[in-house]
C-alpha cells in the first residue's frame, strides 16, 4: 500500500508485465486471415472487424450481399475485444444530455433503440450459436453513498418517461440479492454480462461460415468516393458501391468523422481468480454486472474465470484525437483503488492484467450514425460512447437494411444533427478541465465513503 497526493491508499499499480496491449479478453486467432494483395470487388466493403463492422457484414450476407471486411489487426483487437462486457440497453445512458436537444418523442425511440439493442445480441446469440458466457441476471446501477440517491432517482425517473423499464432497489432488496454491501441501493434493467471477446470472435466464426471475406492485418491507407468507391491499403484496393466504416474512436484518424466524435481512453484491472472462500466472502449469488452513478462511473462485474473486473473511473484524452495503444498507470491506480474501496474482504487480491481502449463520445452523448459522400454511399457508425456491445451490434442490422433500401424506424430514431467538436488546443483544454472536474467531484465522493466506514 501507499498514500497518494490526496491522502488516499492505493494499491501499487500493476507490473508492466500486467499490461496488455491487446486487451484482457482476445488472442490474435489461430486462423489469422491473409492481408489483402491485388484488386478485389465486392457489393459492400465494411471497416473494421469489432461488433458493428461483423454484424453489418453477417446481416449483408443474410440479404445476399457479397461482402469484404478489411481489418488493420485481427478481429476484436479494438473497442470490442477490450469492454467490460455489459450487455446493457439503456440503464446508465444520460438522458438529460439529449432530451432538449431531440425532443420528448424522438427521445422515446433513442431510448427504444438502447432497450432493443440487448433483444437484438440475445437473439443472435442463440441464432449463431455463440457461447460467450452469457449471464442474464441484468444489471444494477448502485450508489455507494446517500449523497447519490437525488442522481440515480432523478436519471431513473426520466428513464422511465423515456420508456426504460427499470424498477428501485431499496437497501433491503440489495441485501436479499446478496449484493456486496458497499453498493447501498439503486435501481435495475434487464441485460446482463459476457465475454466479450468470445462474442466477437463467435461473430467472426459465424461471418467467415457464412462468407464474409475477412482480410485481417490490411489497414486501410484512403477511401475514394464515387458511384463505385475504392479503398486503397498497402498492397491492394477493394471497390464496391458500399463502404461501411465501423471503426468507431479510429474512425477520425481515417479522415472522416473528425468534427462529430471524440476518442476517450478506458482503462479496465482484472484480478487473479478468486478463490472459493473469497467468493463466499463477497455473496453476489447472481453476478449481476453492477455499474454507479459517479461522474465518471465505475463498473464491477464477476467474470466466468472467478476474477473481478473493475473498469472506467478514470477516463483519458490524446491530443488530436489520437489512440496511442499504450498503459495508462493513473487509471490503473484509480481502479485499483476502488477495488480496495468496495470489496474490503479481498484485501491482498493481487491484480493478473490491465488494459486500455477507445471509445468514441459525441457531445451530446448520442450515437453517430449516416452517410456520406456526393452518392451518399459511405456509411458511418461511432459514438458508442461505452454501450457498445447492444448498440454497435444492433446498427449492424440497421445499416445493413439502409443498403438493401428500407430505413428501419430505429435507425430513422438516430438521425439528428451532432454537435460539431472543437477545434484544438480548445478540445483538448475543454475536455481535459471536464475530465478533472468529474474526478474531483468522484473524489470527493469517495473520501465521503472512507470516512463514514471509518466512523
Amino acid at each position: 500500500m501507499s498514500v497518494n497526493r490526496f491522502g488516499e491508499e492505493t494499491r501499487s499499480a500493476p507490473g508492466a508485465g500486467a499490461f496488455r496491449s491487446i486487451g484482457g479478453w482476445v488472442e490474435q486467432p489461430v486462423d489469422l486471415q491473409p492481408t489483402l494483395e491485388g484488386d478485389i470487388s465486392a457489393d459492400v466493403i465494411v471497416i473494421g472487424a469489432g461488433f458493428a463492422g461483423l454484424s453489418t457484414a453477417l446481416e449483408l450476407r443474410s440479404l445476399g450481399a457479397d461482402v469484404v471486411v478489411l481489418e488493420r489487426e485481427f478481429a476484436g483487437f479494438g473497442a470490442s475485444g477490450r469492454n467490460a462486457g455489459y450487455l446493457a440497453g439503456s440503464m446508465g445512458v444520460e438522458f438529460e444530455f439529449f432530451l432538449k436537444r431531440v425532443g420528448l418523442e424522438q427521445a422515446r425511440k433513442i431510448v427504444a433503440f438502447y432497450d432493443e439493442g440487448v433483444a437484438y445480441v440475445e437473439r443472435r446469440l442463440r441464432e449463431l450459436a455463440i457461447d460467450c458466457d452469457y449471464n442474464p441476471s441484468g444489471i444494477i446501477r448502485a450508489a455507494v453513498h446517500p449523497s447519490q440517491a437525488h442522481k440515480l432517482r432523478k436519471g431513473m425517473e426520466l428513464g422511465l418517461e423515456l420508456g426504460s423499464v427499470t424498477r428501485y432497489l431499496d437497501e433491503g432488496e440489495m441485501r436479499a440479492r446478496g449484493i456486496p454491501p458497499a453498493f447501498l441501493f439503486g435501481c435495475t434493467q434487464h441485460g446482463g454480462t459476457l465475454d466479450p471477446g468470445k462474442y466477437v470472435m463467435g461473430l467472426r466464426r459465424a461471418a467467415l461460415r457464412a462468407g464474409v471475406r475477412l482480410y485481417e492485418k490490411t489497414a486501410l491507407l484512403s477511401c475514394s468516393e464515387g458511384a463505385t468507391a475504392t479503398c486503397w491499403t498497402e498492397r491492394g484496393a477493394a471497390r464496391a458501391p458500399f463502404v461501411v466504416f465501423a471503426t468507431n474512436a479510429y474512425t477520425p484518424q481515417l479522415g472522416l468523422l473528425r468534427d462529430k466524435v471524440v476518442p476517450l481512453r478506458v482503462s479496465a484491472i482484472e484480478t487473479e481468480p478468486l478463490s472459493a472462500a473469497q467468493l463466499e466472502s463477497l455473496g453476489w449469488p447472481g453476478r449481476e454486472g453492477i455499474v454507479t452513478p459517479h461522474w465518471t462511473m465505475e463498473s464491477h462485474r464477476l467474470t466466468a474465470r472467478d476474477t473481478l473486473l473493475i473498469t472506467t473511473k478514470q477516463l483519458g484524452y490524446a491530443y488530436g484525437s489520437r489512440t496511442p495503444n499504450e498503459p495508462d498507470e493513473a487509471a490503473y491506480q484509480a481502479l485499483a483503488q476502488a477495488l480496495n474501496d468496495r470489496f474490503p474482504t479481498l484485501s491482498g487480491l493481487s491484480v493478473r492484467a490491465c488494459w486500455s481502449g477507445y471509445i468514441s463520445l459525441a457531445y451530446d452523448a448520442l450515437p453517430v450514425v449516416g452517410e456520406t459522400g456526393p452518392r451518399r454511399n459511405i456509411l458511418y457508425t461511432a459514438g458508442c460512447s461505452g454501450h457498445g456491445v447492444g448498440t454497435q451490434s444492433l446498427v449492424g442490422h440497421l445499416l445493413a437494411e439502409r443498403i438493401g433500401g428500407i430505413e428501419h424506424p430505429l435507425l430513422a430514431a438516430l438521425r439528428h444533427k451532432t454537435p460539431t467538436t472543437l477545434p484544438e488546443p480548445l478540445q483538448w483544454c475543454a475536455i481535459k478541465a471536464a475530465l478533472g472536474g468529474a474526478n474531483g467531484l468522484d473524489r470527493h465522493l469517495n473520501r465521503k465513503v472512507r470516512d463514514a466506514a471509518h466512523d
